[in-house]
This record gives structure tokens, sequence and C-alpha cells, in this order.
């Protein structure tokens, strides 16, 4: 009995130290996670940009994004985003590529959210085989 009581004790605490932690972790919070380039054309300019800010009581640090494909080029910020604060996440699609594509961005993070996956779409045409 005594070992189930001190077992229900230190999980508590760990609870306890866990749901702290989380109540001023870094929130990272998209203006949208979904890009849609339309209709572009074949050698267009590919940049595009998540903007989004840290909504948590502490600093934001992404820890890696990767791409679906290498076609699609992720580029942010390496230093920690205070609370409060603003970034974005530059993402150069190729478009020398012809045709629809639909890619995605997967970004982790220490925000509470640690994983987030934002999409690219759109349609690549080349004028001159139209």
């Amino acid at each position: 009995m005594k070992k189930l009581i001190l077992l229900f004790a230190i999980t508590l605490s760990f609870s306890t130290v866990f749901a702290q932690e989380n109540e001023n972790a870094p929130k990272i919070q998209f203006e949208e996670d979904n890009i849609d380039y339309g209709t572009i054309d074949k050698g267009a300019d590919g940049v595009k940009y998540f903007v989004f800010t840290n909504e948590g009581k502490e600093p934001l640090i992404i820890s890696n994004i990767r791409s679906s494909c290498g076609c699609t080029v992720p580029t942010y910020q390496k230093t920690p985003i205070g609370p409060g604060e603003e970034s974005k996440i530059e993402v150069k699609y190729d478009t020398k590529r012809v045709g629809p594509f639909r890619k995605s961005i997967t970004v982790y993070s220490n925000a509470s959210e640690s994983r987030k996956v934002l999409t690219i779409q759109g349609k690549v045409v080349d004028k001159n085989k139209a």
C-alpha cells in the first residue's frame, strides 16, 4: 500500500510540473497554414512566406523544417523568437516543373504543438506550350 501511495505521489508531482511547463510553453501561431500560389508561369519567382507569431510565454526555437520534396526549399530563423515576436519561414518552390503541385512543409519546434504541417499548392503553366 505504501508503494502505491508513493507511486501516486510521484505521478502527481510529475503531472503538476508538466502542466506548468505547458502553460508557459511557446506557442507558434501562423497567419495561414496553406499558401495557394494560384496559376503561375514556368520560371516565375516561387518565393512565398509563412508569417507567424510566438504567442507563448517562453522563447520559440525552430529546430528543423522538412519539405516533402527537393522542389520546395524552406529557410527559417535559427535564433530564438521571443514571446510576442513575429518571424517568417521563406518557402521557394521550383517553378521549372510544369503542372499542378501540392507540397507539405513540416515545422519542428519547442512549441506546445511541437510539429506543425504547412502546405503550398498551385499550378505551374508554360505559356510557350499553351
